[in-house]
């Protein structure tokens, strides 16, 4: 077996310990129904063989945008699917620290590529990269300019930038922002179970394919 294949039997032993943990049964009827605009999306895209791009966008691309475009990744990954995915926001300003703590305690492999005010962080599971994060405005240069879904993560970003271009499809999916929690007893609680949330929805999304 080659070196790519032992990574990806490690990343997918690493991510199957993680979905075991995931409360998939509690996402609710509603929410799921919030979903399955997003599911259309992407099962309209694999029946016609086009590639799955997806670009999550909330206003500082710092904390939920973050989380979903990891896990989107990874999900797909896991459910055999290939997926490209992006972040971004109307503002630049970095991927917040407690997210990136997190996810060193949820396993992921983080190295930090570029210092500064919006640093740059690798991020890998299981040896596999899952790309590099950072915060952007949506339309970076390394964001798709066609053939993408804007994914709406926060209802200031969906309320106030009414117009993406070149997104063939708008979806809004909200999550409430644990930034509400920073700096108090409840702030490691509050990251972890939003990453857990996104976590829970992008594996029931893929796994809908």
């Amino acid at each position: 077996m080659n070196i790519f294949l032992l990574y990806l039997c490690s990343m997918n032993t690493t991510l199957a310990s993680l979905v075991k943990s995931l409360p998939s049964k509690n996402i609710e009827e509603g929410r799921k129904k919030e979903l399955q605009g997003f599911v259309y999306y992407l099962q309209e895209k694999k029946v016609k063989n086009l590639p799955l791009h997806l670009n999550f966008i909330c206003t500082h691309n710092s904390r939920r945008s973050q989380f979903s475009q990891l896990w989107a990744k990874a999900m797909a990954h896991y459910h055999g699917h290939e997926c490209t995915t992006y972040s971004g926001g109307v503002e630049v300003t970095a991927c917040n620290e407690r997210v990136i703590q997190t996810l060193i305690g949820q396993g992921f492999s983080i190295e930090l590529e570029r210092v500064g005010l919006n640093p740059h962080y690798r991020i890998q599971l299981g040896g596999v990269s899952l790309g590099t994060f950072f915060s952007k405005l949506f339309d970076d240069p390394s964001s798709p300019t066609t053939g993408f879904a804007a994914i709406m993560t926060c209802a200031h970003a969906d309320e106030n930038c009414p117009f993406i271009p070149g997104a063939e499809q708008r979806i809004p999916l909200r999550y409430n922002d644990p930034k509400a929690f920073d700096d108090t007893p409840k702030e490691a609680e509050a990251y972890l179970t939003k990453s857990i949330e996104i976590a829970t929805e992008m594996h029931y999304v893929f796994s809908c394919l």
